[in-house]
């Protein structure tokens, strides 16, 4: 049966996936439910507005128009597009779905939509669909989390009608620009870090996505041109076994092919003798959530490592060979002028200048609905920012909001111009300088290799 062809004796029910924003990735938030829905006979089209025009001559004639909502940025996006797409289409039902669907729902149900899915959410979309093609009442499935999250046995993502790859961000290595891929081998996670959007909906679990299916993902974006691979699973040694087995599997499939992977802090450490067959395989990149260097904040952030504990997880990875690219939340209530500044030196003094994105050095803690945080934040709040979907908080020092706020737009200017990063880093110390820290001088670093000298994808990273 052609998948765009409707069931005998069933209406053509006509669905539309939208994605906003996937940090320059092909959506596999809109490839992974459309394998799900075509092969049930429903005409599906996918769009990513983060790189196409919304063609709003198709909206009238969709029944139901599903958001994927995987980060912040991607849901303050589609509350912009909601209200056109309801005055386009008021009587299409509205779906949101991904890990900040659930946690803004009151606010999304006012703005008309009337199904909300966290994680696992294909198979539940799907009876959603086919509950109403045939007249029925959709089955209530909203929000699932923790222990009511399904083990769905995975679909290889159809990625059919999607953009081109050669439209999103490429591996940057050397004087190589490789076209990405992306794929993820696994779901959700065990730890609990108090600032991720993973763990309200997740509650320390995650579930393994099938190594066919993960392989033949990986298959079908290689014979598309991709030439490095992105590994999206929140940590990627969640299930050591699995993933070892995977990318053994991949590398002898395709060994000229590379990819990067995103791995906690703490398993760097316990998994290390891993390294060496990551970077046989093929691992280019690591990135790995450090957070802040402060002990206290840390603990805060219940991120179950230590500032000594990143120094020993990133001397294992520059000892295989890998590229190292830590993130970092450096502006919180907890962090001090001479904090930041001692933040700053010591990323100069592990030779990290060149491995951290300069945007890195400017975020700040984002505190959106549901965040577990929120006890801990509480004298800093001011209020809840309905426009930006987070409340606001206020440094105890004003200088600090103020240093972030032009750093913010420091670094976005230079990074525009093309400026290398110890060319930023070094106008990040003397701004900082100037709100009043210590005048201690760095040293010179035009020894530092340029970032063209360090793999890296050239989206920068944003919630």
């Amino acid at each position: 049966m052609n998948p765009r062809e409707a069931r005998p004796g069933c209406r053509n029910f006509r669905v539309i996936l939208i994605a906003a924003y996937e940090m320059g990735r092909q959506p596999f938030g809109l490839a992974s439910p459309a394998a799900w829905l075509k092969p049930d006979g429903f005409d599906v089209m996918t769009v990513d507005t983060a790189v196409e025009t919304l063609p709003l001559s198709a909206i009238p004639g969709a029944d139901l128009i599903a958001f994927y909502l995987p980060m912040h940025t991607a849901t303050r996006l589609v509350s912009e597009l909601l209200p056109k797409i309801r005055e386009t289409n008021p009587a299409a039902k509205l779906c949101c779905y991904g890990l900040y669907a659930p946690l803004n729902k009151d606010f999304l149900r006012r703005l008309g939509v009337h199904f909300i899915l966290g994680g696992e959410f294909e198979a539940d979309l799907l009876k959603i669909c086919r509950s109403l093609r045939e007249g029925g009442t959709p089955p209530v499935v909203t929000d699932r989390r923790s222990a009511s999250l399904p083990r769905l046995p995975f679909k290889i993502p159809d990625r059919r009608g999607l953009p081109d790859l050669s439209r999103y961000a490429r591996l940057i290595d050397g004087n190589t620009r490789k076209i990405t891929g992306y794929t993820e081998a696994s779901r959700g996670c065990k730890h609990r870090c108090k600032h991720c959007p993973v763990v309200p909906v997740y509650q320390g679990r995650f579930r393994v996505v099938q190594p066919e299916v993960v392989l033949a993902d990986i298959r079908q974006q290689v014979a598309a041109g991709a030439r490095h691979i992105t590994f999206g699973d929140p940590d990627f040694f969640n299930g050591i076994g699995h993933a070892m087995a995977i990318v053994r599997q991949f590398h002898r499939e395709f060994p000229e092919v590379t990819y990067d992977v995103t791995i906690k802090v703490e398993h760097l450490l316990r998994y290390g003798e891993q390294l060496a067959e990551l970077r046989r395989t093929g691992c280019r990149l690591i990135t790995t959530a450090v957070e802040s260097f402060d002990d206290q904040v840390l603990k805060i952030l219940d991120k179950r490592h230590t500032f000594q504990d990143f120094q020993n997880a990133a001397d294992l990875v520059f000892r295989s060979g890998i590229a190292l690219s830590p993130t970092f939340i450096p502006f919180t209530p907890w962090m001090s002028l001479t904090g930041y500044q001692n933040f700053l030196k010591k990323i100069w003094e592990m030779n990290l200048v060149p491995n951290v994105s300069p945007v890195q050095l400017a975020i700040r803690m984002l505190l959106p609905r549901g965040s577990l945080l929120l006890p801990a934040m509480k004298p800093y709040v001011t209020r809840f920012n309905s426009r930006k979907l987070s409340f606001e908080w206020e440094h105890p020092d004003p200088r600090m909001d103020r240093l972030q706020a032009e750093l913010e737009v420091l670094i976005a200017g230079a990074t525009a111009d093309s400026q290398s990063r110890p060319a930023i880093f070094r106008r990040v110390w003397e701004r900082t300088i100037d709100f009043g820290a210590n005048s201690d001088p760095l040293p010179a670093m035009e020894t530092l290799p340029d970032r063209a000298a360090i793999p890296y994808l050239n989206e920068p990273w944003y919630c």
